[in-house]
């Protein structure tokens, strides 16, 4: 255990040391997906917003703007345009093909980008989740701090049939996550999701919602999903774990227990020292 706590401290200082790196030395293709704008934000995403920040904005009103499955508090909504996504994925690619050190999402999935590596996280991530998202959570998830996201960790994972096919059962270091389907051209590879807050594994009764190109699933993070393989073709998804410290500084997430806090840069996992204070801090030290 001891090994991988110093395992993961070091990911910090090597994701800063990559993160100076691809900012000196990598020639972006299209450097204005780097910079979030409206143009970039499907129409009817832009008017759920509108309502969320409304006068007397409330759930069921919400609920007519979004699509929601079971009884599992899962939406999908449309999120960015198709010009958007198809620039944002060639950008992508051309990262992936220079010669730039990569740092991967997490040690599930082994093809993708980090974002905040890459320099969306000031521009790009955290104007989407203050400006964008949080509205939107604060009616959804408010037992679990969707109206205090004050964190995120945002990255890109890839499928494809000779490389990562699937993602197995799992919950996210997260209160609320977004999982965006970018495209490309891709059959089958279902989301799954079962019961929130139980072993991941098995999973005995699940429901299965199909990937839309350019559409968004939000869901709390500590609901039990997977990915089912694709059958054909490649897809991209953009996952933003976002984080509300005022929650996870009273109960770690993954250990579920009161958090031992170590310094970090950055976002780190979420947490804060003091409830009043900005500092953030690497990693709940019990997991």
């Amino acid at each position: 255990i001891e090994a991988e706590v110093q395992r993961r401290k070091q990911l910090i200082h090597q994701s800063v040391e990559r993160k100076a790196i691809i900012s000196e030395c990598y020639q972006r293709k299209h450097p204005e997906v780097y910079v979030l704008q409206d143009s970039f934000l499907a129409p009817e995403f832009l008017e759920i917003v509108r309502y969320c920040t409304s006068p007397g904005a409330h759930l069921h009103g919400l609920l007519r703007y979004v699509e929601s499955f079971s009884d599992k508090r899962i939406y999908r909504l449309p999120v960015f345009t198709e010009e958007f996504c198809q620039a944002f994925v060639d950008e992508l690619e051309n990262f992936e093909q220079s010669d730039m050190p990569k740092g991967r999402p997490n040690t599930m999935n082994n093809y993708g980008v980090l974002l905040n590596e890459l320099g969306m996280d000031e521009t790009f991530i955290t104007p989407l989740r203050e400006r964008y998202l949080r509205p939107i959570t604060a009616l959804l998830y408010p037992d679990v701090g969707g109206a205090c996201l004050d964190s995120h960790r945002a990255f890109v994972v890839k499928y494809s049939l000779h490389q990562d096919l699937d993602l197995s059962s799992h919950y996210d270091n997260a209160e609320v996550t977004l999982n965006v389907s970018l495209g490309k051209d891709f059959t089958e590879g279902n989301l799954y999701f079962g019961d929130f807050n139980q072993d991941p594994t098995p999973v005995p009764k699940y429901i299965e919602i199909e990937h839309v190109g350019a559409q968004g699933l939000l869901h709390r993070g500590g609901q039990i999903h997977g990915a089912l393989p694709i059958a054909s073709g490649e897809r991209w998804n953009l996952i933003i774990w976002m984080r509300a410290s005022a929650i996870r500084n009273q109960l770690c997430p993954m250990c579920n227990k009161k958090p031992e806090l170590v310094e970090a840069e950055g976002f780190g996992d979420g947490f804060t020292l003091e409830e009043d204070t900005p500092e953030t801090v690497n990693l709940c030290s019990l997991w």
